[in-house]
């Protein structure tokens, strides 16, 4: 029985470690902000691609902070595949409200993979000038230093700088339980791989040299994968170069959520991920609450110790080290959110199964699935 309570804790104190390890490295990055090292010389230009589909919460903000950038040279791209596209004249009108800002809107559809955004995203590729580029989603918000940001974070040995989104300003209880995915829980992992020198594509800010992708046959080469960030990471690591994380990731406003969309969201990611590295997403079944709290309760059991005081410590200190994460990063947190994280990490383990026993999954409407070349 003692090996058995020496097994079950063991296990349960790996994941307590693992988990606050992570938590550690990340607030460590948050207090750096900066990449370490010496950055490469700052670009003389960037141009910045942004690809729209749609009214989405927030899309004004998100896309006005693009023409207050605090940076010399700069050109914003925006991409819209449908002429129809009810988001048209919201662009043309900031467009017009900066004219000093070199921007411009194209309108087509390249139609040359299965990802509705990587086809939208062809044309700006083609038509921006500049040797850096940045690929930035249209419902995430752009800090005004954003690119010095990403650009303190290059090195010699780096091949693209990315950043996952932190969801804000929730303004319902599913948007919340996005937040509790998104934050402390995605965001801290990728950070954490990025730490450990396991960096990974985020599709929602990705930072190019031009040359690294046209090496590789041009933006059209991101087709190879289904998702372009998981392409982008293939063709990135096969340089022999590195992608890194931004320290402090940007924030995408929430607003309003429905459940089910938060749950297609992360069964899209999954599923992706399970597809396109699944070695590393073979163990994500053993992370979230549940597995250290079983194995604690476990041992708690044989060693004849109070078992509901026992599993309770470990929960407070869990999430406690979860909030704290957040109070440091300013990201959204609560009482409330925190019984949302030990939702989130009930629905995990769905998640993972769910991952296994399907390839289809929705994105804006348009109905996918991870084998390539699938429509």
């Amino acid at each position: 029985m003692n090996h058995a309570i020496l097994l079950f804790g063991g296990l349960g104190a790996a994941a307590v470690a693992s988990h606050l390890v992570s938590i550690v490295a990340v607030i460590a990055r948050l207090k750096r902000r900066s990449g370490g090292g010496q950055p490469v010389a700052a670009p003389a230009g960037v141009s910045i691609l942004r690809p729209v589909c749609g009214i989405e919460n927030f899309i004004e903000d998100t896309l006005r902070t693009t023409f207050a950038l605090d940076h010399p040279c700069y050109e914003i791209v925006f991409c819209v595949a449908d002429p129809a596209d009810p988001v048209i004249p919201l662009v043309n009108r900031l467009i017009g409200e900066h004219p000093r800002v070199d921007a411009k809107l194209l309108i087509g559809n390249a139609r040359t993979s299965v990802n509705p955004k990587l086809n939208n995203l062809v044309k700006g590729w083609h038509a921006s000038r500049y040797d850096w580029v940045l690929m930035a989603d249209s419902n995430v918000l752009m800090p005004t230093d954003q690119l010095q940001r990403m650009q303190a974070a290059w090195r010699d040995d780096t091949g693209l700088v990315c950043s996952p989104p932190v969801g804000t300003a929730p303004q319902n209880i599913w948007a919340e339980l996005e937040c509790a995915f998104l934050n402390t829980y995605e965001a801290r992992w990728q950070c954490f791989a990025d730490f450990v020198g396991l960096g990974f594509a985020q599709g929602k800010a990705m930072f190019w040299r031009r040359d690294l992708l046209d090496c590789a046959g041009g933006i059209e080469a991101l087709a190879e994968e289904v998702a372009e960030d998981a392409a982008a990471t293939k063709i990135i690591r096969a340089r022999g170069l590195r992608v890194r994380l931004v320290p402090a990731p940007f924030a995408q406003p929430l607003g309003e959520r429905r459940a089910r969309d938060v749950w297609r969201r992360q069964l899209r990611w999954a599923r992706l991920r399970r597809d396109t590295f699944k070695w590393f997403f073979v163990p994500e079944i053993l992370t979230g609450v549940l597995p250290p709290l079983l194995f604690t309760a476990l041992a708690a059991t044989l060693g004849g110790w109070p078992v509901g005081v026992t599993v309770t410590l470990l929960a407070v200190g869990w999430y406690g080290a979860e909030a704290l994460l957040a109070s440091v990063a300013g990201w959204p947190f609560s009482l409330r959110m925190a019984l949302l994280c030990f939702a989130r990490d009930l629905l995990l383990p769905c998640l993972w199964v769910a991952a296994w026993t399907g390839d289809e999954f929705e994105w804006r409407g348009n109905a996918m699935t991870v084998a390539v070349g699938s429509d």
